[in-house]
């Protein structure tokens, strides 16, 4: 018998030792510099899946008898228009607003500022290292999902934001899905890192971090 809050304490634990460990004895500046970091991990037929950041773990799942699938994610982006994890910076002396260009337009997406300063301008709310973010409330303490696995669970999708930046969860199912059925999960991340550079080439100047795993499941 799976004991699941000795799991979660576990899970937590090793994140609050990574973050210590990076402050305390890490050589990296880690002023400006951090990870988001999405995990799984499967205990007989659960799945726990411990979080800090955007990256996200998806789990692909059939639907009845019929070959269609259904994209569940594992894990919530943390995200500064998360109200929750807004409330947590604004809290810690910090404030949440997008960039803004020379006019004073706001640009992109919402970020985490000092209250005076205009640092660090970070996308999330939770992340290893970066610590002139953590300084107003950016943690690495993660988010902890249970779930139980079924017969009809195929295979899980661990990702960096550059993936999901243009690719929904769903379509990223659905690029996979070829390959699960050749058994390669190899050829499935490829399919998805090359979707993923030619979508950004599509609609930006630069890429983003774009790393994956597949996970083939085999549940009875």
């Amino acid at each position: 018998m799976v004991d699941s809050t000795e799991v979660k304490e576990q899970l937590t634990k090793s994140f609050v030792q990574v973050q210590d460990t990076l402050f305390r004895d890490s050589k990296i500046n880690l002023r400006f510099s951090g990870s988001t970091c999405v995990s799984v991990l499967i205990v007989g037929t659960k799945v726990f899946c411990a979080n800090v950041g955007d990256s996200r773990a998806v789990l692909v799942r059939s639907v009845g008898q019929s070959d269609q699938m259904t994209a569940i994610p594992l894990n919530r982006d943390h995200k500064a228009d998360e109200a929750d994890e807004e409330a947590r910076i604004i809290k810690n002396g910090g404030r949440v607003q997008p960039y803004r260009d020379m006019h004073g337009n706001p640009l992109g997406p919402l970020r985490v500022w000092h209250l005076k300063e205009d640092i660090p301008g970070l996308a999330m709310t939770r992340s290893f290292g970066d610590q002139a973010a953590a300084q107003v409330g950016v943690i690495a303490t993660p988010e902890i999902l249970e779930m139980n696995l079924i017969e009809g669970d195929h295979f899980i999708i661990l990702a960096s934001d550059g993936v999901w930046e243009f690719i929904s969860n769903e379509e990223a199912a659905q690029i996979i899905l070829p390959h699960y059925k050749n058994n390669s999960a190899e050829k499935a991340a490829e399919a998805i890192i090359k979707e993923s550079i030619k979508r950004w080439q599509e609609e930006d100047t630069s890429i983003d971090d774009i790393t994956c795993i597949i996970i083939f499941l085999n549940i009875n």
